[in-house]
């Protein structure tokens, strides 16, 4: 599909505004080309306008070391484009300013993730927590930590998919150390199409729901813990070789990455059924 710029180029070509020599010096100088192609060069950056169209969901601004006027140009231009904005690892400054900027925002401080639109932004959806969850929410996720000080880190996933339009049921401090708690939940963490657990110190809770699920289990190693956790290296490592077939791992604290991996996972499911549903309604059709 062709980007809105490169339409108006060939526009302009048909209206005899510019010639095809100049289209294409002025489509090489714009960066536009398919709708996968498509850039904007700002001062500071070259914006990433084409990443839906490749890769399903838009650019991300890791707002760290960035400043506000960096973060607001670059987010102008994926909203003129169309695409809803998310901002991780902002500095409240930075989302105090820039919540000043643009009509519709939802910051979340614990999560340090601003999100921008061109329409009312409404909270991650969280589902029904009773055992039959709406049809709706069938390809959810679920949002596990091992203990309260993983919470910041699990919010970062939480906002993340909500961002990515992809509900979650959500797991609050139940870590091995009292096991009796995620067994209480082994049910409804069944019912997801992914999970992601948060969890620092040794880093155990990943497997242990790894054993008790058949779907995809996203461990995100906190750098909660004392000394000997050395910052999250120690729960890492015990992910990593975690004994249970289904764990994967991202990197330290970063809750960004595990819901947007489980995101990735729930939205294909979700347009799977939705295709093999319109495949269906398509064959029982009577023929005209």
């Amino acid at each position: 599909m062709p980007s809105p710029a490169l339409l108006s180029i060939l526009q302009a070509v048909a209206d005899q505004k510019m010639t095809v020599e100049q289209a294409l010096s002025q489509a090489e100088a714009d960066g536009v080309g398919t709708a996968g192609d498509a850039v904007a060069k700002i001062a500071g950056a070259t914006v990433d306008l084409g990443r839906p169209a490749r890769c399903r969901f838009g650019e991300v601004i890791y707002g760290e070391g960035k400043s506000a006027d960096l973060i607001q140009a670059i987010a102008s231009q994926l909203l003129q484009s169309g695409q809803s904005v998310l901002v991780t690892r902002i500095a409240p400054a930075s989302a105090e300013r820039l919540t000043a900027d643009f009509a519709f925002h939802r910051y979340d401080a614990d999560a340090r993730t601003l999100r921008l639109d061109n329409l009312p932004i409404s909270a991650p959806v969280v589902v029904d927590q009773s055992p039959a969850l709406p049809r709706a929410h069938d390809f959810h996720v679920a949002v596990v930590t091992a203990g309260s000080t993983d919470r910041c880190v699990a919010a970062e996933a939480i906002e993340t998919l909500g961002w990515m339009g992809v509900a979650v049921d959500v797991f609050e401090d139940v870590g091995v150390a009292g096991p009796q708690r995620i067994i209480a939940v082994v049910p409804r963490l069944r019912a997801a199409c992914a999970v992601i657990v948060c969890a620092g110190m040794e880093g155990a809770l990943p497997s242990v729901v790894g054993g008790h699920v058949g779907c995809p289990v996203i461990a995100v190693p906190t750098s909660v813990g004392y000394g000997s956790a050395l910052g999250g290296i120690t729960p890492m490592l015990g992910m990593l070789t975690s004994c249970a077939s289904n764990v994967t791992v991202v990197g330290i604290d970063a809750g960004f990455k595990g819901g947007y991996v489980a995101g990735l996972i729930a939205t294909q499911l979700r347009d799977v059924a939705k295709r093999s549903v319109a495949a269906r309604n398509s064959a029982s059709s009577p023929s005209s």
